[in-house]
């Protein structure tokens, strides 16, 4: 009997059916349930993309009254959960906190029988609901500032906004932040994805589900790439000089932040519509510096390497755009979480249906037969 292959990263091997997401890297096609993310993006609304993602198919007008009434009663966080938010150090990560405070959420709603529908669908609405409460909070109190309680007269992206500065967002800002939620809320089978679901497939409660898949985005080879992307255009300095910095990068092998992208072989969809909508809200702020970098470095890498299927992804705009909405740079990876935890969800209650624990091989490559040598004969 052959020796199964083995393929670093799971490269190409499929780990489960879904009918969530669809992705033709080849034709930029992102779809949720079918429909185009661009559409969802500019159509849609978090919540009733939320909607979308968890029951398969979009809301009726009642439906999504419904179920934006449910997240607005359940963003509250019990006060025992922000006193021991306030007793994290100051200088933790907020992915760290966010990791924390959604472990300590299952102690506060135990939900451990899930093939009850009804706790897990109560669990669902108080993860989406509450994750952005938790990260606003968590980033107040850490500079010595109360939590501000959640209104329940702002939408999900709004409402955030509201939480982290105290002040309304403009029209232009908290739509183009609602459209960041729906562009992030899923993506197939990603690493954390597949966290979640070999996490959910022991049967854990959805908050345990949630913790590990918030952990593998804190991986810096997962979440965080929109950071660097700014590490990277501050580097470069200005415009005119982003030819010559992606030459010297390219031969040297230099990984350029932003572009390319496992699946996608031209430029990602998501991109493409988040830099349309990142417009309306420099109209309002005025452009940033590092878009104008942003574009000349576009424009070359399209020349340069288009031709082996490396173009722009979501990444490439996303920090500019948090940036430019005064977002501090470590919530960057958080926003993401507080998006991806629909589409987490939808892939535990996905793995639900028809659950079988997941137990991989291995290639094994160690010592077989050894003898153990008593520890006073041990040279």
């Amino acid at each position: 009997m052959s020796e199964p292959e083995y393929r670093p990263g799971l490269a190409d091997v499929p780990v489960a059916e879904s009918a969530i997401s669809f992705i033709d890297g080849k034709r930029a096609r992102l779809e949720y349930r079918g429909i185009a993310v661009e559409t969802l993006a500019r159509e849609s609304t978090f919540e009733e993309t939320s909607w979308l993602l968890l029951k398969g198919e979009l809301p009726t007008q009642r439906e999504l009254v419904l179920f934006d009434a449910q997240l607005k009663e359940h963003r509250r966080l019990k006060y025992k959960l922000v006193d021991m938010m306030k007793c994290m150090p100051e200088s933790g990560h907020p992915m760290s906190a966010l990791q924390a405070s959604v472990a300590a959420l299952g102690m506060f709603y135990p939900s451990r029988n899930v093939s009850n529908s009804q706790i897990n669908w109560d669990s669902v609405v108080r993860l989406v609901a509450k994750m952005p409460t938790l990260v606003a909070a968590f980033h107040r109190l850490r500079h010595g500032d109360e939590a501000i309680p959640p209104r329940d007269d702002l939408s999900h992206a709004a409402n955030f906004y509201y939480m982290l500065f105290g002040r309304e967002p403009s029209t232009a800002v908290a739509r183009v932040l609602d459209a960041c939620l729906v562009l992030h809320a899923e993506h197939t089978m990603n690493a954390s994805t597949f966290s979640a679901r070999v996490t959910g497939s022991t049967l854990a409660d959805p908050f345990a589900v949630i913790a590990a898949a918030v952990g593998t985005l804190k991986g810096p080879l997962h979440g965080g790439a929109n950071e660097e992307v700014l590490d990277m255009l501050e580097e470069i300095g200005e415009a005119g000089k982003a030819t010559a910095w992606l030459e010297h990068a390219i031969a040297t092998k230099k990984k350029i932040m932003g572009m390319g992208h496992r699946v996608y072989k031209v430029k990602d969809p998501r991109a493409t519509v988040l830099q349309e909508l990142a417009e309306h809200v420099f109209a309002e702020s005025g452009k940033p510096a590092r878009y104008g970098v942003a574009l000349q470095l576009e424009e070359v890498a399209v020349r340069l390497l288009g031709p082996k299927g490396i173009y722009p992804n979501v990444d490439f705009f996303s920090g500019i755009v948090y940036e430019a909405l005064d977002i501090p740079r470590d919530l960057f990876t958080p926003i993401f979480a507080i998006a991806r935890v629909t589409g987490w969800l939808s892939h535990w209650l996905e793995q639900l249906r028809n659950n079988r624990i997941f137990r991989p091989e291995q290639v094994f490559v160690g010592v077989a037969d050894a003898v153990y040598t008593p520890i006073d004969q041990r040279p």
